[in-house]
């Protein structure tokens, strides 16, 4: 039977290139693509896809909260990262989310597909690049550590973090969630305590050294 796959990247070159090639193996079939987090998410809970290949860095759901997200619907769905980013923060934030492999952008095609078949048979991959990272990781024993992001805000902070720093309206932000405006205004309020920061600036540019919004969009 096919392997079916779910495309989530926010540049739709890189997508619909991915998805013109992965079509052409006669073993994958591409149920469908994206170009958000969030929409990647309820897709896989639709359509449930054997992988689901995930950029980090997408608009109003990153690739890591994504990945969690599937993971604790769709336990079976495995998710393959595919990134610019090579640093421990993101590999390891992905590993942690649940996914199998890990691969950097400028990876040659055969490496995604050699990957996709290998996650799908319920092994793991990580690109050459990474296993320098991972590596070092072990050795440091850095993966008992949690960064600060991840152990300080919840889910939901970190989702509201992500769409204030996007520039999304406390009132867009209270409908996309279905709650009201006074509990994103709370969320706000927390989040900036926690991380003690003074205003949407702050929190912007916390963002973007978090990898959690890209600014080369």
């Amino acid at each position: 039977m096919s392997i079916t796959i779910l495309l989530a990247d926010d540049h739709k070159l890189v997508r619909e290139g991915l998805c013109s090639m992965l079509e052409k193996e006669t073993d994958m079939v591409v149920m469908a693509q994206t170009d958000n987090g969030r929409e990647a998410a309820r897709l896989a809970d639709k359509l449930n896809p054997d992988i689901v290949v995930l950029d980090i860095n997408m608009p109003d759901l990153n690739g890591i909260d994504a990945a969690k997200l599937i993971r604790k619907n769709n336990p079976d769905i495995r998710i393959i990262a595919l990134s610019v980013h090579s640093g421990r923060r993101f590999v390891t934030g992905m590993l942690k989310a649940g996914a199998a492999g890990y691969l950097v952008k400028h990876c040659a095609y055969e490496e995604l597909a050699r990957a996709i078949r290998l996650v799908a048979d319920n092994k793991f991959y990580l690109s050459p690049q990474i296993h320098g990272v991972m590596i070092k990781d072990c050795i440091s024993n850095s993966l008992e550590n949690q960064d600060i992001f991840s152990s300080i805000l919840t889910p939901r902070e970190r989702e509201v973090l992500q769409l204030v720093a996007e520039g999304t309206k406390s009132k867009d932000i209270a409908a996309r969630l279905f709650v009201s405006i006074k509990t994103i205004s709370t969320h706000r309020q927390q989040i900036m305590t926690k991380l003690n920061l003074n205003n949407v600036a702050e929190l912007t540019l916390f963002a973007i050294r978090e990898g959690l919004i890209s600014i080369d969009d």
